[in-house]
């Protein structure tokens, strides 16, 4: 039996959070607003998942302006990144592992 479960990362186990990481990975950032849309969920909750992925590294945030409007766009950490990437290939085998 192999340990590629030791590689799953609890933090990722939201489907919301592994939208948002997923999205991360393809997309060097994208703001509130685009998130949400493409997951389909309320400002709360994605708020919510948003900072436990922050305040595990895993996210950074950068606030701004366009125009008078505030604008907060999201992007991975390179330890978010790493971790991420990791969390996906232990998925990856565990599937090749079942079949």
């Amino acid at each position: 039996m192999t340990n590629f479960i030791q590689n799953l990362n609890k933090l990722f186990d939201s489907r919301v959070r592994l939208g948002i990481m997923s999205t991360l990975l393809v997309n060097e950032h994208i703001n509130f607003n685009e998130l949400k849309e493409l997951l389909n969920i309320t400002d709360g909750n994605l708020a919510s998942h948003l900072k436990a992925l922050e305040e595990n590294d895993m996210i950074k945030i950068k606030k701004g302006f366009i125009g008078r409007k505030t604008n907060t766009t999201y992007s991975l950490t390179k330890n978010g990144e790493k971790l991420f990437k990791a969390h996906i290939d232990a998925l990856e085998k565990m599937i090749k592992f079942t079949r």
